[in-house]
């Protein structure tokens, strides 16, 4: 199904490129915006031709385990039923951000898609997150399902305010700058489908994504500090149970400092072909 999708993928690619040359002779600002949509094209259309997909793997894993940490909590209280929501909900977004995007890309690496992208006269930043919010464009609907479940499955009344988009987004951005990271810098696809697996199963369960950090071994709290999901789950159970804070406010700063230094890192240190 990957070969089928990269196929017209390519062919999007292609006529988009085409559509493109009208603009060859655009300068600066105008002349990258224009790369930039034709980049995301390319990625929507990707996530077009196998949606079902991307949507059934991203919601799968976090709302059965949603199912079960409810279903085996005797009376939960309205605090822990937004912790294991919230939990999910981040769960959801390392499935999607930081697996699934990790091993899509280093298969396209290691199948040459980035020789033919180097071809092209578009810049390396614009494809690196154009590549970034086709993972926002696959996590965001299961995030979106799952919330929708806790809150009319469960009659949970959720903190709706101005904040919540902020933190969602930066939730996102800093766990996919994650994936796409690892998937730019993948020296073999077995390392990094082995890596991206092991990696999640640790940051869910393992770090403070489930549960509070106090409840953790000292050791692994220290380890948990070191990975942005720890700081994403803090940052959303935090806007959903009283909305913006200070302990909100300095969690996603740190999530934004994550998403700005995935960007430059994949940018200047990850190179284009295989071996270099």
């Amino acid at each position: 199904m990957k070969s089928e999708a990269a196929s017209r993928s390519d062919i999007v690619s292609q006529s988009a490129v085409k559509s493109a040359v009208p603009f060859a002779g655009t300068r600066g600002i105008g002349r990258k915006l224009t790369e930039f949509i034709i980049l995301i094209r390319i990625q929507y259309a990707n996530i077009r031709d196998t949606w079902v997909w991307v949507l059934l793997m991203s919601t799968m894993f976090p709302f059965t385990t949603m199912l079960f940490m409810i279903s085996f909590t005797d009376n939960p209280s309205h605090e822990a039923l937004i912790r294991v929501i919230a939990g999910n909900l981040i769960f959801g977004i390392i499935v999607t951000g930081m697996n699934s995007m990790g091993q899509e890309i280093s298969w396209q690496k290691h199948q040459g898609h980035f020789t033919y992208y180097l071809s092209l006269p578009i810049s390396k930043l614009n494809f690196v997150i154009a590549n970034m919010l086709k993972g926002l464009m696959s996590a965001l609907p299961s995030f979106v399902l799952l919330a929708s479940f806790g809150k009319w499955g469960y009659g949970i009344d959720f903190h709706i305010t101005w904040a919540l988009p902020i933190v969602v987004l930066l939730s996102l951005t800093s766990v996919v700058g994650v994936g796409v990271g690892i998937g730019f810098w993948s020296p073999n696809h077995q390392l990094t489908n082995m890596l991206v697996q092991a990696l999640m199963m640790f940051v869910t369960f393992l770090s403070p994504v489930m549960v509070d950090m106090h409840q953790l071994p000292s050791l692994l709290q220290w380890v948990a500090n070191i990975f942005p999901t720890t700081y994403a789950a803090e940052a959303m159970r935090g806007v959903l149970l009283t909305g913006w804070t200070t302990d909100v406010m300095l969690n996603s700063i740190v999530l934004l400092g994550y998403s700005i230094v995935s960007i430059l890192v994949i940018h200047f240190l990850v190179k284009w072909r295989v071996g270099e």
